[in-house]
């Protein structure tokens, strides 16, 4: 579950760092109208949840073997540590343009505000998912390969 809904929850937010170059270049109202592209994406919340839920039963249940629970510890905290960006410097943003559908006049403050905040949340979910990653392989039992010449 924990791998499912990391993988899922990093989609929209490597979205959000792809589209950086390409959103900074557009002018006020052709940058308006592609934010309004992000309505209904507050729904992602619940996923976050269960990402969050699931990591902390990972690193829980994985509480006896070190090499898998500092991974998933890791994983735990980056995530928790996405979130940072995103609280202190996009929804300031989203609130103060009304999920962007008010143009104040500091609006390319709040864009570059918006925008690099949420490249800095990307950057947080793909440590936490390749933390998953080394957890999970950390589990994988490990045995010694025969290897056959013929």
């Amino acid at each position: 579950m924990a791998l499912l809904a990391s993988a899922v929850m990093l989609g929209p937010a490597l979205a959000h760092a792809i589209e950086l170059p390409t959103k900074m270049n557009l002018p006020r109202n052709e940058y308006f109208i592609v934010q309004q592209l992000y309505r209904g994406w507050d729904q992602f919340s619940l996923l976050l949840v269960v990402q969050l839920i699931s990591l902390l039963a990972a690193a829980y249940l994985s509480r006896h073997e070190r090499r898998v629970l500092i991974p998933a510890s890791l994983a735990v905290l980056f995530l928790l540590g996405s979130q940072v960006p995103f609280w202190t410097y996009a929804h300031p943003a989203d609130v103060a343009t009304a999920n962007w559908t008010m143009q104040p006049d500091n609006w390319i403050t709040l864009r570059r505000q918006w925008e690099f905040s949420q490249a800095a949340g990307a950057s947080l979910q793909l440590l936490s998912m390749i933390c998953l990653i080394v957890a999970v392989v950390s589990r994988l039992p490990t045995r010694k390969r025969s290897y056959y010449y013929y």
